[in-house]
């Protein structure tokens, strides 16, 4: 069969590129439902965007490119999607913009803006191969036991990366890039856990506390860090991997929005019969406190610690060096970092520079946001791009 646009990938990029590309518009995907990360995210509630989205919140090796398809499609188009649809929907931290009952909704608003284009959706279909000769793309099917070929005048690469492979990802976007002579940058996971190998904090698991940590590079983010039995998980860990490199240390502040010398100096004057890890815990998990006094002396009362000591115990509180052994890898990673190089691309089209008709779009792409709807807001942007870029094309 021939159809205009083929569409790789039944994902959030996906699904929203085939409400854009006009007229014989098949989506294919080969998990069994489209949107398998969407329903999953945010706990069941799809943290669907970011009101403060800008390209500054994406890494890429160039930080530019994110720019045009944000601008020409921003957090506020999708809101007004979301709202037209009557979705219900609450902002949390840090403009954090997540569903009231269920990601289910944004799947169904999106399979609903779908058909109203009239693009198609066939599951279960698996790719076997991608050709192209010089006008049309060929692309092997299987599905459903049988193998077919689907000819397109355009192909989008929709698959993602890496990330979360027991939900089915896999390298297919990078396989095809190389195949049609685009680079791809290095990848690894991104927004995921750190390990250590001696499982150092596997008597804190479950504890957790406001953080801020910093890279190497002088990347900080100030959210929670919960210490769990193989390492560190949270926000600012998560946010944080996204800019570490194995073998490197981060320094971690705790209760960086504490100004600790002065209230303990304030507790040592009122409350000197306390022990300094009793005073220490007004302020840190208990938890935190009985570990650090395995790391750090941390004896005697209060009342009889001297202000270079206090100062002291709190230099280390805010710049507590750790080198993790590494992360949880693609099993637990939100996303993946790194892809498709944009140099090929084209950032108002999505478009293959050097292959007229191929488009790759969302976490395929070398553009990866940090945690809290940023990387679902490249999805809507970078499938809008392609689509009506698409749609101008093929008329």
């Amino acid at each position: 069969m021939q159809v205009n646009t083929l569409i790789l990938g039944a994902g959030a990029a996906g699904l929203q590129a085939a409400a854009f590309a006009g007229p014989k518009t098949l989506v294919i995907d080969h998990a069994k439902a489209p949107g398998e990360k969407i329903r999953i995210s945010g706990g069941g509630r799809c943290n669907f965007t970011n009101l403060g989205t800008t390209a500054a919140n994406f890494i890429s090796r160039n930080p530019h490119f994110a720019k045009s398809a944000l601008a020409r499609y921003s957090q506020w188009d999708f809101i007004d999607l979301v709202d037209r649809h009557r979705i219900p929907w609450h902002e949390k931290t840090l403009g954090q913009l997540f569903c009231d009952t269920s990601a289910k909704d944004i799947i169904a608003m999106l399979r609903s803006e779908m058909e109203a284009a009239q693009a198609r959706l066939w599951l279960n279909t698996a790719v076997e191969e991608v050709s192209h000769d010089g006008d049309l793309f060929h692309v092997r099917l299987s599905r459903d036991g049988k193998v077919g070929t689907v000819q397109a005048r355009a192909l989008v690469v929709a698959t993602g990366g890496k990330s979360i492979p027991k939900m089915g990802a896999t390298g297919l976007a990078y396989q095809i890039a190389t195949q049609f002579g685009l680079a791809v940058t290095d990848t690894r996971p991104a927004l995921v856990p750190f390990t250590f190998s001696d499982e150092k904090f596997k008597p804190l698991a479950g504890t957790a506390t406001p953080a801020r940590v910093t890279t190497q590079d002088g990347t900080s983010f100030d959210e929670a860090m919960l210490f769990t039995h193989r390492g560190l998980s949270g926000p600012a860990i998560l946010q944080a991997s996204s800019y570490w490199h194995d073998g490197e240390d981060v320094t971690v502040a705790v209760a960086p929005d504490l100004d600790l010398a002065p209230l303990l100096k304030d507790q040592r004057r009122d409350q000197g019969r306390k022990a300094l890890t009793t005073a220490l815990g007004a302020h840190l998990p208990p938890r935190l406190v009985d570990y650090l006094s395995g790391e750090m002396d941390l004896t005697g009362n209060v009342g009889d610690i001297s202000d270079g000591r206090i100062d002291a115990i709190c230099e280390v509180l805010a710049n507590w060096s750790l080198k993790p052994s590494g992360t949880e890898g693609y099993r637990t990673a939100e996303v993946t970092l790194g892809g498709v190089d944009t140099d090929g691309l084209s950032s108002k089209t999505m478009e293959a520079k050097a292959v007229p008709g191929l488009y790759f779009i969302g976490e395929a792409v070398d553009v990866t946001g940090w945690l809290g709807g940023y990387n679902f807001q490249w999805a809507w942007s970078s499938g809008y791009a392609a689509g009506t870029a698409i749609a101008a094309r093929l008329g």
